[in-house]
């Protein structure tokens, strides 16, 4: 595809405002002043002044950035033609830009900005997995019914998983498995049997025999691989997350609620997410999972990318893809088509300009909440316990995440993931409990709670 065909000839630029500044905000501002038909002049962030340091970091001279608390002072920097970094979204969200970047991560102040910038008649990148999650499919048609987008955001691993799916159907591919690999690697130094991921470094005595998985049936090989490296981490809320939002774009779905998430070769992804007629883990086709990428330290990465494992169902043709250097199943039976990329906010432009320069999302023409990420408890969890999400992954102690097909809020429904967190418990959860709407303290002055009703009744008619 040419994409500058795609797109049309150089017109005005696209006017943006970035909400939350971290590492995928400050890369969206860099390269912000790249793009032709982009400009990203605008940062909030819960402090203005930082806001301004991202600004600065990305190459606007301090004296070009004025930090505004008003939405006057905010116009009066914007006629001079000044970068703006401000603490409040309502305080530019009137200045003329086309789209607002939704990047803080944070589930209730996300909730927040999304609302405001649909109502604003903004078009709305949600690059907040979370706020995506629980609301995504109202805020989308909420946005549709006043003539704007709400979109994935290219550059995050589920809009270009949708974009490879898409691909494949649009082929005539068929499907088997698709997914991600997790954000770290998982590498295994057989010199000193040490595997480490994260920054974290752990003895594996042992491993040496599960490198190779030669003829071995997969579900040993996985089990055994898990067992001795234990001591890693090996699922994350965020996995589960980002590939609700291409479930409910796509419509496929979980083989497994948490996912197998086997540690994997890139050269065994085709063999483990298989069919188990195929002798792969998967009780269907269409299924979505996560694998942690298993590599030694000169192995190349898959770098977080994501895949799509096909039925090889013209074997001739498989055949010559596979002396070609294509990833085949050990059985011919299968194939993974990958992309080992996902490059945070260098690559979100081509959302920005998808919503503003040709009114489609990067995602689901029309997502539905077809699942629903819930929390269940991994330990005896008292009444008034806090949920608090926290840490790189906004992730809540001794609470995992598990999907579950979506239904309207109610007592005996378990409740999304992001919407208990940072909420109190009004009962105990037992271990190996799926938290339920009427465990957790709602509250009522919450924007997520309330875009969440909207979707409820516009999707479960409640």
């Amino acid at each position: 595809m040419n994409y500058h065909r795609y797109f049309g000839p150089p017109g005005t630029p696209v006017e943006t405002c970035l909400v939350g500044s971290g590492s995928f905000g400050r890369s969206f501002l860099a390269q912000g002043r790249k793009v032709p038909r982009m400009r990203a002049r605008v940062a909030v962030d819960v402090d203005a002044e930082t806001a301004a340091v991202a600004l600065r970091a990305a190459g606007f001279d301090p004296r070009e950035i004025a930090v505004c608390q008003t939405a006057r002072e905010a116009k009066a920097a914007w006629d001079a033609g000044r970068a703006v970094a401000a603490s409040d979204l309502a305080a530019v969200i009137e200045l003329p830009v086309d789209v607002v970047v939704e990047a803080t991560g944070h589930p209730e102040a996300g909730a927040l900005h999304a609302r405001m910038a649909v109502e604003a008649g903004r078009h709305l990148v949600l690059v907040s997995k979370e706020v995506d999650s629980v609301v995504g499919p109202g805020l989308a048609r909420q946005a549709r019914a006043r003539g704007r987008i709400v979109t994935p955001v290219d550059g995050d691993q589920p809009s270009l998983l949708i974009g490879l799916v898409t691909w494949a159907e649009t082929l005539g591919l068929a499907i088997v498995a698709a997914g991600k690999s997790s954000e770290y690697d998982f590498v295994f130094d057989a010199a000193t049997e040490t595997m480490s991921a994260n920054n974290v470094t752990v003895p594996v005595p042992g491993f040496a025999a599960q490198w190779t998985m030669g003829e071995r049936p997969v579900a040993d090989i996985v089990t055994t691989r898990a067992r001795i490296a234990a001591a890693l981490p090996q699922r994350t809320v965020p996995d589960l997350c980002e590939m609700l939002v291409v479930a409910n774009a796509t419509g496929l779905t979980y083989d497994r609620a948490d996912f197998h998430v086997p540690l994997a070769r890139i050269e065994e992804v085709a063999t483990i997410f298989a069919t188990k007629a195929d002798g792969g883990l998967l009780s269907g086709d269409r299924r979505l999972d996560v694998f942690n990428c298993l590599r030694a330290p000169d192995e190349i990465s898959f770098a977080g990318g994501i895949f799509v494992v096909v039925r090889c169902e013209h074997a001739e043709t498989w055949a010559m893809l596979r002396e070609k250097g294509h990833i085949l199943a050990r059985n011919g039976a299968t194939a993974m088509l990958w992309l080992p990329r996902h490059l945070l906010g260098l690559e979100a432009a081509t959302s920005v300009l998808e919503a503003a320069v040709l009114g489609r999302s990067s995602g689901g023409d029309d997502p539905r909440p077809n699942l629903d990420l819930a929390a269940r408890a991994n330990a005896d969890i008292p009444a008034g316990t806090i949920l608090t999400a926290a840490g790189h992954h906004h992730s809540i102690k001794d609470v995992s995440g598990v999907l579950v097909p979506g239904a309207a809020l109610a007592p005996k429904v378990p409740a999304p993931y992001y919407l208990a967190a940072n909420r109190r418990l009004v009962r105990p959860v037992a271990k190996g409990a799926t938290i339920l709407c009427s465990d957790v303290e709602l509250d009522e002055g919450s924007a997520l709670l309330a875009l969440r009703r909207q979707q409820d009744a516009l999707f479960f008619k409640v």
